[in-house]
């Protein structure tokens, strides 16, 4: 697997190339990238945001500039951009920045430790070895291997020749149908359930969808009102019954913490469901989840959209716990657009 990541530790290439390091985003993103450049002893020069963004305001101590005005300032730069989005209009900006000063996105994983590298790669080689050769067709190869080398390098070109079609998905390779009886674990305010709905017509049997966090809970109780045989739960997905300690206020990424609010999960086998369809999008407890859903996937075979983009072992780890459980599996690949490598997805049918 090695042999296909020809790219340097994005960390080493800021600090080796001796050019001024311009943050473009402000948040809890930017404050994860800025330890790591720290710890890389890598300066940072300025930072800036978009012009809508930008109110003579500071940040880390740092005043909070124009992308304008950083071109004023220096005549070259490296651009390390600390937000995540799916967007049009943002990606389209992040790519004509791009076009003038090379635009890194390093990677950081939204839950658990370390950072994703040549190293780590080397390390788990046999794991991923066992994934590529898994993979069901040369797309989802070739991405597999693009987002490795965007993991390692933060070179945004590897995702935006990535970018797949995601109505394609639902249709060409999930191939959903009117009858499916789906479990959304993570569902958020529903959004993924409008996805499936488009791709069906509307139709299906069965909808039981599991959201975590009350705020979101609530928004898809009301996103879901005038659907049909749908069964929300304001519970978590894991590989037992228990009571847990969330986030408070984390919005969409809602996950464990050592404080914050209480959380009631279950193992989806305890629902005694029979799914055709199963999506999990849970923060980085998909393999606990899949854990509480060994009885489910070996009686029932259903169709799986599992994100791999939480921890840095996703990619390896969660794959290979769903073809332990039917090896009969085809697997593939594919990357929505977002930047950073979020919405990196196995789908399993």
């Amino acid at each position: 697997m090695l042999e296909l990541i020809n790219e340097p530790n994005v960390w080493d290439t800021l600090k080796s190339e001796n050019k001024p390091v311009v943050l473009y985003g402000m948040g809890l993103g930017a404050e994860k990238i800025m330890s790591v450049l720290g710890e890389y002893s890598v300066e940072i020069s300025d930072i800036f945001a978009s012009d809508e963004f930008v109110r003579g305001h500071s940040f880390m101590g740092y005043k909070v500039l124009k992308y304008s005005e950083v071109c004023a300032k220096y005549d070259d730069f490296n651009v390390v951009l600390c937000f995540a989005s799916h967007l049009d209009g943002v990606i389209k900006r992040i790519k004509a920045i791009n076009a003038e000063h090379t635009v890194f996105a390093p990677d950081v994983p939204v839950a658990g430790g370390g950072l994703f590298s040549r190293e780590f790669i080397k390390e788990n080689e046999a794991d991923f070895d066992f994934v590529y050769n898994r993979l069901a067709d040369e797309e989802s190869r070739r991405t597999f291997v693009d987002i490795l080398n965007f993991k390692v390098s933060g070179k945004i070109e590897y995702l935006l020749g990535s970018f797949c079609d995601k109505d394609a998905v639902y249709t060409d390779i999930l191939k959903l149908t009117g009858s499916e009886k789906i479990v959304d674990l993570g569902a958020y305010d529903g959004d993924t359930i409008r996805e499936f709905l488009a791709a069906t017509g509307g139709e299906y049997e069965y909808i039981t969808a599991l959201e975590p966090d009350e705020k979101n809970f609530k928004k898809l109780l009301k996103n879901t009102e005038e659907l049909f045989d749908i069964t929300c739960l304001n519970m978590g997905a894991w590989d037992r019954r228990d009571t847990l300690i969330f986030e408070k206020n984390a919005g969409r990424n809602s996950k464990l913490s050592a404080k914050g609010v209480s959380v009631d999960v279950i193992d989806v086998d305890s629902l005694e469901l029979s799914p055709t369809f199963i999506k999990m999008d849970i923060e980085g407890a998909e393999l606990k989840a899949l854990c509480g859903l060994e009885k489910t996937i070996k009686e029932c075979k259903p169709k799986l959209y599992v994100c791999a983009y939480h921890r840095n072992e996703d990619l390896f780890s969660l794959p290979k716990k769903v073809l332990s459980l039917n090896p009969d599996y085809k697997m593939y690949f594919r990357h929505s657009q977002y930047i950073p490598a979020w919405e990196s997805n196995f789908y399993f049918v």
